[in-house]
């Protein structure tokens, strides 16, 4: 995509995995915040509607699931906080056997949505979890992935221990993130927990909105040491 949308639209489209797609979506992440907050006291911060929007690194991770085609396809893959939907899709329409979870019911609302409006058939199974509280077998993914999901500190344990609980053995994780400070708290905790991280694809994504300058983005592959 090489061009910003300067204002808010109900439906964006995107080029990823050779095709162009349309996805919906519920509002401005500003108009979502400013409605969750209003006269609220029992706000729940996991809840910031970030879902709303197309982040940078899920072109990015796309991108690098076309490139992994080959591997995924027929494969069982889990998208952490698969938001609007983009990831989960891009990698079903690439072969691959694919469960979006996000911990926010209406997200998975525009990404059945988005399945459907996109012919995606079968389409991935949407799920609301928490990753906290996995509702997987143990050892019952082949890939995992999120794009911008290592956000805030708090994220890292939960999101190792749930890597640790649902990746096969020899499973490989992917996480695409914008060159965000916390995310070397997320390295720092993979070396400390038997993880090996190395960065697979670095892309250039151009503005998806009003940002002034394109978006450096890398991609991440996470495996367990040899011997952890």
């Amino acid at each position: 995509m090489s061009f910003a949308y300067e204002r808010y639209m109900s439906e964006i489209e995107v080029d990823a995995c050779d095709r162009r797609w349309k996805l919906s979506r519920a509002a401005s992440f500003d108009d979502l915040w400013e409605e969750m907050t209003r006269g609220s006291e029992d706000f729940q911060e996991d809840h910031i509607p970030y879902w709303t929007e197309l982040w940078p690194s899920s072109i990015a991770l796309c991108q690098w699931l076309a490139q992994k085609r080959q591997a995924i396809a027929g494969r069982t893959c889990l998208d952490l906080g698969c938001g609007l939907g983009l990831c989960a899709l891009a990698a079903q329409s690439l072969g691959a056997r694919v469960v979006g979870v996000d911990i926010v019911e209406e997200a998975l609302a525009f990404a059945r949505r988005n399945a459907e409006a996109n012919g995606v058939d079968p389409a991935p199974a949407f799920l609301a979890m928490d990753w906290r509280r996995p509702a997987f077998a143990k050892g019952s993914m082949d890939f995992v992935w999120g794009g911008d999901i290592m956000y805030e500190r708090r994220f890292v344990q939960p999101v190792l221990s749930l890597l640790a609980h649902v990746l096969k053995k020899g499973g490989l994780a992917w996480v695409a993130e914008p060159g965000r400070e916390v995310y070397q708290a997320f390295l720092q905790g993979l070396d400390s927990g038997g993880w090996r991280g190395r960065r697979v694809h670095v892309q250039k994504v151009d503005a998806l909105y009003a940002q002034t300058v394109p978006v450096t983005v890398a991609v991440w592959e996470i495996a367990r040491r040899p011997g952890a």
